[in-house]
């Protein structure tokens, strides 16, 4: 990465003035950080173009199983973890124009950043690489134009380096360049899928024994290979990703980087008090100790409990076997959410790809 003239050492990330939001998904970001040769002022963008918040489990209780399942399918928004106060940005959202894909907004948690090898290894682009704010529109961030207030703004990294100047020419093939924290995949063969598996469907591209798998969904069979990030059991439905991006699949599914994934859990009632404390603290299990890190009761109906778990281990059948212990083995299991990405009302059987921006959530939570 070289630029045409190198930014004052004044020139620091600007920091936020506050909290971000809870989650950081689908809202406008709130005041805009310059560098020091644009001390302008912005204010904050109107919020009456957010989203509202989904419906408090208390309402969510009232409504019959059925209707509590269907309604809770597309999974809760995670909260942030607690920390140092997240940062803002402000002026036009990144990808703002894009038409597919749930709205994230910016990344708000802190993420993994490059070694200083890393960092030295990329920063050899060539004066013939291509400038900046070029990459960034190629990319479908914004127009250009826009693209070069975002950098003058300090909304830009260039492996792990804040980027004020907009002059500054990079390799796409060997640079990362991060717009409101979000990674942009500047590689358009690599791709990245959610596919909603039904029950019954194996886990794997092509399964011997004839069963159903993910290759049947598949419209064009003669496509690239996809791996499976993680897997889900034979009875188990919901949210499974799908790319050709190996780093990305390994890193997924590492449990050094704790993803984070959400199960909709059904078993028969009625459920005791004191399980969802006994599940956080920890249940010994033939393979060692297993805890979750949420538990919440979405719906209790005569006979029948739902209840919403969150947890970062990826242990065979590691939901099922935690309610078995308990004494509540599980007749229905959905896992509606990974990361950032949610599986909201995408059909059952269906493989959508990912947008820019959940693409961009999910490359920056593995310090990509």
């Amino acid at each position: 990465m070289n630029q045409g003239s190198r930014p004052s050492r004044g020139n620091q990330r600007p920091q936020g003035s506050g909290s971000g939001s809870g989650n950081g998904r689908g809202r406008g970001a709130t005041g805009a950080g310059r560098s020091n040769d644009n001390p302008r002022s912005s204010s904050p963008r109107s919020s009456s173009d957010r989203s509202s918040n989904p419906r408090s489990g208390a309402e969510r209780g009232t409504e019959s199983s059925a209707g509590s399942w269907s309604k809770a399918h597309g999974g809760p928004k995670q909260g942030k973890k607690s920390g140092a106060p997240a940062k803002k940005y402000g002026g036009p959202k990144a990808f703002g124009k894009e038409r597919f894909g749930q709205n994230l907004g910016p990344v708000t948690s802190e993420r993994t950043r490059p070694t200083q090898r890393a960092q030295a290894a990329a920063a050899h682009s060539d004066l013939e690489g291509v400038r900046l704010q070029k990459v960034m529109a190629n990319a479908g961030v914004a127009s250009r134009r826009v693209c070069e207030e975002m950098i003058a703004n300090g909304r830009v990294e260039v492996n792990g380096v804040l980027i004020t100047e907009p002059g500054v020419r990079i390799d796409p093939e060997h640079d990362s360049v991060h717009v409101d924290g979000m990674r942009l995949q500047l590689n358009a063969d690599l791709k990245y899928f959610v596919f909603n598996k039904p029950r019954n469907v194996v886990s794997t591209m092509e399964d011997p024994e004839g069963r159903k798998c993910i290759s049947d969904f598949m419209r064009k069979k003669n496509q690239e290979r996809l791996f499976h990030v993680g897997r889900l059991d034979f009875a188990t439905e919901g949210l499974l990703l799908l790319t050709n991006d190996g780093e990305a699949a390994n890193r997924l599914a590492h449990p050094s980087f704790e993803v984070p994934k959400t199960y909709l859990v059904q078993v028969r009632g009625p459920m005791a008090n004191g399980i969802g404390a006994t599940m956080k603290k920890g249940i010994k299990l033939e393979d060692g100790w297993q805890s979750v890190d949420s538990f919440k009761l979405v719906d209790s109906t005569p006979g029948h409990v739902l209840v919403e778990v969150v947890l970062h281990s990826g242990r065979n059948r590691i939901v099922r076997r935690l309610f078995e212990e308990v004494g509540h083995p599980v007749t229905r299991l959905v896992r509606v959410q990974v990361g950032p990405i949610r599986l909201g009302d995408q059909k059952q059987g269906t493989i959508r790809p990912l947008g820019n921006q959940e693409v961009g959530h999910l490359l920056a939570m593995v310090g990509m």
